[in-house]
């Protein structure tokens, strides 16, 4: 909290931080009173250092003498003495011009905005895909691979497309299908599918006896689609920048997080995490909850359509990132793309 430390405290601790997020080096006190407005000589630098470090906001590596950040530093930091500026008009312009030179589809924004979010901080960036219950969809195929395994394809409105196995337990002729894609395709237009499955059942409570078996049989394959959808899909650009990163020169740490990434379901639950947030959220090492990230922190933000929230966006790296450059990113980033989606078909 912000009433354990003094002024003078906050203040060595912000320069401590900002000096080690810019070299990656241990700060000594010396140092410290040299490049820093401290105005402390380095004997009281020094004794407030040590102070810090009891209180936990520094660690002292054992190869040397100077101090770096604890995970609890970086939090004080975040919450407490960051000052996030605004992007200047060179940054928007550089991010903006990415989405005018690919158009406006969905599909193409996403994969835009992971590769910018990446471009532009020189980390990692990372777009969670809309799941199919929000999306809004265009078009919807059933094809017959078994008597009891079916192939559904989902086309939404800006473009993306989405395949699923479900299994049934009624064996549906292709006839059967035709039926219901037929009658989902004249339904669901402009509809998500949370929105195809409510209509169904209001037809199906007004006693509609002719399409009685055939809405049944639709409300059952629209509901087995979205069964156990909760894996989901992440779009990741610019894993290499970890490469440049002292914190992962070891193999066997970048291995841990190449396998992470690979894997993928341990980003989308700690994206997912953000989806219901307000503004840009930060998630700091062992906050992460996996221990693969314990030496990453996580900088995320929702973005939305006309109807809602779709998914979130951020960028990972080392706990040491450069908090106030990343987070109004971050933050334009995902502003950006919600008013692009509210003025297309999303």
């Amino acid at each position: 909290m912000a009433e354990t430390l003094t002024e003078r405290s906050q203040k060595i601790l912000e320069a401590i931080i900002e000096e080690y997020i810019a070299t990656a080096q241990p700060v000594g006190s010396k140092a410290l009173a040299q490049n820093h407005e401290i105005k402390l000589s380095p004997a009281s630098v020094r004794n407030v250092m040590a102070e810090l470090e009891e209180l936990g906001y520094l660690a002292s590596p054992h190869t040397s003498a100077g101090r770096i950040p604890t995970e609890k530093g970086y939090r004080f930091y975040v919450d407490t003495l960051i000052r996030v500026n605004d992007l200047d008009k060179r940054q928007k312009d550089q991010i903006g011009l990415q989405y005018r030179q690919h158009g406006l589809q969905m599909a193409d924004m996403l994969r835009v905005a992971s590769r910018t979010l990446s471009s532009v901080s020189h980390y990692t960036g990372l777009v969670m895909i809309p799941r199919l219950k929000v999306t809004i969809f265009r078009h919807i195929e059933f094809v017959r691979l078994s008597p009891q395994q079916i192939l559904v394809v989902f086309v939404t409105q800006s473009g993306l497309v989405q395949n699923k196995l479900v299994k049934i337990d009624e064996d549906l002729t292709p006839r059967d299908l035709e039926q219901i894609t037929n009658y989902l395709n004249q339904t669901m237009t402009g509809l998500t599918i949370q929105e195809v499955r409510a209509r169904i059942v209001t037809e199906m409570a007004q006693e509609k006896a002719l399409y009685d078996h055939l809405l049944r049989r639709a409300f059952a394959l629209s509901s087995a689609a979205l069964v156990d959808e909760t894996t989901g899909d992440v779009i990741i650009e610019g894993t290499s920048y970890f490469l440049e990163q002292p914190e992962f020169s070891d193999l066997n740490c970048m291995k841990r997080i190449v396998q992470t990434f690979e894997q993928k379901s341990i980003l989308i639950d700690l994206l997912d995490r953000g989806i219901d947030t307000e503004g840009v959220q930060v998630i700091i090492g062992s906050e992460t909850e996996y221990s693969e990230l314990s030496d990453c922190s996580l900088i995320t933000a929702a973005y939305s359509g006309k109807r809602g929230t779709l998914g979130t966006l951020g960028v990972i790296g080392p706990n040491r990132m450069p908090y106030s450059t990343i987070i109004p990113i971050v933050d334009y980033t995902a502003n950006l793309i919600s008013r692009l989606l509210d003025t297309d078909n999303d």
